[in-house]
């Protein structure tokens, strides 16, 4: 049974980046997709399929406390990086260095209370920019970039290592389930990309 009433917007498979000037794109780390809640001194982290992972990662857990809104939802990815800032899934996977992983967020569906998932996404963008202008350690903004770069991006991620990109429409709003207006693109070379277990 699903314990957040915040269910995550995935992204649509697809075989190419859009190339549009209305695009907006990440990279895709390789880890755990999260959804982080905060209401006052409560924090809760829940899986993509509603998981309570709240005593799995302490420092994210901390870091949304020293925030300075005490309510909010965050959507991020949970990632544990290795020496060349690239995400290790098997590291992460193995529950052995749990106190070490952080969030990399990427959008924002409540702000100092007022839910935002009506608003664009270039909108939320800004309010979760806003959110995390004061650095904490554990939770950073994920970066993205805008525009017709989304190919050229796709494949220096995929020379750099990484497991792929999401892009997504700027006018996007954030729907739970399954959106055609988010579509994910993977590095066919990346391992995760014959992984049975899809975490995002």
């Amino acid at each position: 049974m699903r314990k957040s009433a915040f269910e995550p917007c995935i992204p649509t498979r697809g075989a190419k980046v859009p190339a549009g000037p209305d695009w907006i794109h990440e990279i895709k780390h390789d880890g755990y997709r999260l959804i982080v809640q905060r209401d006052g001194d409560r924090v809760r982290l829940f899986t993509r399929n509603g998981h309570d992972w709240t005593d799995r990662y302490p420092r994210i857990v901390e870091a949304a406390l020293n925030l300075r809104t005490a309510r909010f939802v965050i959507d991020g990815e949970a990632v544990l990086l290795d020496a060349d800032g690239v995400s290790d899934f098997n590291a992460l996977h193995s529950r052995r260095h749990d106190a070490s992983v952080r969030l990399y967020a990427f959008d924002v569906l409540v702000a100092d209370g007022n839910d935002l998932r009506k608003l664009p996404l270039t909108l939320r963008k800004s309010d979760l920019a806003r959110l995390l202008a004061r650095p904490v350690d554990g939770i950073q903004l994920a970066p993205f970039e805008q525009g017709e770069v989304g190919p050229d991006l796709f494949r220096h991620a995929c020379k750099l290592g990484f497991e792929g990109l999401v892009s997504k429409h700027r006018d996007s709003w954030y729907r739970a389930g399954r959106s055609e207006q988010w579509i994910k693109v993977k590095n066919r070379a990346h391992r995760a990309f014959s992984r049975v277990l899809d975490q995002f």
